[in-house]
């Protein structure tokens, strides 16, 4: 098709604001797909998407609206995958900017909205759910008009459950979203170049990739090069999702469409990387492209070690499509074997924690989430810390830099100063303060670790649910981190250990030690568990002992007697002490992820 005929846009929002409900009546009235398959969240197709209302991985669409072909991608909101996002963005002209009727701009509204102006892309501000009875239009129309600098005719109402204003979307898109002539940044046809904004491993067909071609075109069987990684592939089959495969002879400038690949992984193809031809291969690739590393590490470990190689073997599935997802064995005295696993986030975490039981049956035990750090030793050498039981000796260590974030909190003004005390306990400070309408934005910079455990709860529990939140990663900073340890009836667990800051450490060890005491079962001997720096004791509690009471079958009151049995028995319970094994349960281990 003419690329004066095509439009490539894409729908932004925050979580839950009801984009793939808007992309949902787009395929119904353009005729995309048959009444007879639609479906809530089409573009949604993981079970775990429909349950928690969000979108994991984004999909994209081509429907035909008045002889224009629409090309439409369903971004995650989520932060987790803003890389994904911004490589979504380059893809496109122009984003529909969808904000909720009854809560108005929420973080990750802002997020996506600065990541589409840093593309130049052109915005189409809709306020979804305007039919609920909770709808606020002039207020949200006020914060958008604040936000984008647009006239307040120029927001469509829409609802995605009803369909209402969706024609106007498609309407503006095709009168007013530049085609993608507008993105062209070398002369006509001179060289092929392709973004690959996504990639997956389908166990039939090897990888595929959804690109945006931006000079030239890609015919079937032709041999590609993936420029980031120097990877050479064949284009086996080629085509548009609507939303099915349909396949085409090629892709050429402008379109957005699939390819699949001989290659068998996706760390071969990643997200933002330039697709070309190996015969006659572009000069130079497309700009942005970034190695996304993880940031949060956790150790995964089976219940029952009968289940490591189905722990193992699951994750090298699951990491065939996500080549964000980092994993290396780990051997804990406790747990067993297990494996140490990296993500982008939290929910990242979440996501593939419930893949692996849900897809895989597997049951699991997850360690404390850690962040990375940066050490520097005595000798000059630098090394990446990914776990506190990492750490080298004290006397060795010259420099520890830990990862500190930009966050972005929008709450209503009356709530600010909960929040502002909440940032200051997690050794945060403010940066910015500002307004949009009624809501107040919060410019803050944090220490990543003090955001990994619970800092988001604590958020909607002091904002009574009203605040979003948004961060990015800024870079690391030195500070005077130490090596927490816990040790159970004097042994140390190096799977309890964590890393924190010296002014944290006391409170943290009392905290930890009694939330231990309360998981870890009594023994018929007393166990002591203890906080410790190096060999410096901080806190300390003690599990009391089973007593029975060996007296009993003494009927007469003969002193000698019972302190003889009682001798017996202190002697004996000295013995189990010295020899004895403890059970740690499985909830030791997530005890920290909750801390006071």
């Amino acid at each position: 098709m003419e690329e004066s005929k095509i439009r490539n846009f894409c729908i932004i929002a925050h979580i839950d604001h009801g984009k793939s409900t808007i992309a949902d009546r787009m395929m119904e009235l353009t005729g995309t797909v048959a009444v007879r398959e639609m479906k809530a969240q089409l573009l949604d197709s993981m079970d775990l998407e429909r349950e928690k209302g969000i979108t994991i991985k984004l999909t994209p669409v081509q429907m035909n609206w008045k002889g224009y072909q629409l090309n439409l991608i369903d971004t995650p909101g989520h932060v987790d995958f803003s890389y994904e996002v911004s490589r979504s963005l380059q893809a496109v002209e122009a984003a529909v900017l969808v904000v909720d009727a009854t809560q108005g701009i929420q973080a990750q509204t802002l997020a996506n909205v600065y990541l589409a102006l840093e593309q130049d892309l052109y915005i189409i501000p809709v306020i979804n759910k305007v039919d609920l009875p909770a709808a606020d239009i002039e207020k949200v129309t006020s914060q958008i008009v604040n936000l984008l600098g647009c006239k307040p005719e120029e927001i469509i109402l829409a609802s995605g459950k009803t369909g209402q204003g969706v024609p106007e979307i498609l309407d503006t898109i095709v009168a007013k979203a530049p085609n993608p002539q507008a993105k062209n940044t070398t002369p006509l046809h001179s060289e092929t170049r392709a973004l690959i904004f996504d990639s997956y491993f389908d166990d039939y067909r090897g990888v595929v990739l959804y690109v945006r071609i931006f000079n030239g075109s890609i015919d079937k069987n032709s041999e590609i090069k993936m420029m980031a990684t120097n990877t050479n592939g064949i284009a086996l089959e080629v085509g548009a999702l609507t939303p099915k495969m349909s396949p085409k002879p090629n892709l050429s400038e402008g379109e957005i469409g699939y390819i699949v690949t001989n290659l068998k992984t996706t760390r071969e193809a990643k997200v933002g990387d330039t697709v070309t031809l190996a015969k006659t291969p572009a000069t130079a690739p497309l700009p942005g492209y970034k190695n996304v590393l993880p940031f949060v590490y956790a150790g995964f470990f089976p219940v029952s070690n009968d289940q490591y190689d189905d722990l193992k073997e699951a994750v090298e599935k699951l990491a065939l499509s996500d080549s964000a997802l980092v994993f290396e064995p780990e051997n804990s005295p406790v747990l067993g074997f297990g494996l140490r696993i990296g993500f982008l986030g939290l929910l990242h975490m979440d996501i593939i924690r419930e893949r692996l039981e849900r897809e895989f049956g597997l049951d699991l035990v997850i360690t404390n989430p850690s962040t990375n750090y940066e050490v520097t030793t005595t000798d000059g050498e630098d090394l990446n810390i990914r776990s506190a039981s990492d750490l080298p000796d004290q006397s060795t260590i010259l420099e520890i830099r830990e990862p500190w974030v930009k966050g972005e909190i929008i709450l209503p003004q009356n709530m600010i100063g909960g929040v502002l005390n909440l940032i200051n306990e997690k050794r945060g400070h403010q940066t910015n303060l500002s307004y949009i309408e009624d809501r107040a934005v919060i410019d803050f910079e944090a220490p990543m670790a003090n955001l990994l455990t619970d800092f988001y709860d604590q958020l909607k529990s002091v904002t009574s649910g009203y605040a979003s939140f948004n961060y990015e990663l800024s870079d690391y900073r030195p500070e005077d981190l130490v090596r927490l340890d816990f040790l159970v009836a004097s042994n140390r667990m190096d799977a309890l250990s964590i890393m924190c800051h010296r002014t944290e450490a006391d409170a943290l060890g009392r905290s930890i030690t009694k939330k231990l005491k309360e998981v870890i079962p009594r023994q018929n001997f007393e166990v002591a568990l203890q906080a410790a720096i190096g060999a410096k004791i901080i806190a300390r509690e003690t599990i009391g002992a089973y007593r029975k009471d060996v007296t009993v079958k003494i009927h007469t009151g003969d002193r000698d007697r019972k302190a003889k049995l009682l001798e017996k028995q202190k002697k004996g319970k000295a013995r189990m002490k010295r020899f004895g094994k403890i059970d740690i349960p499985s909830e030791a281990f997530t005890v920290m992820l909750k801390r006071d």
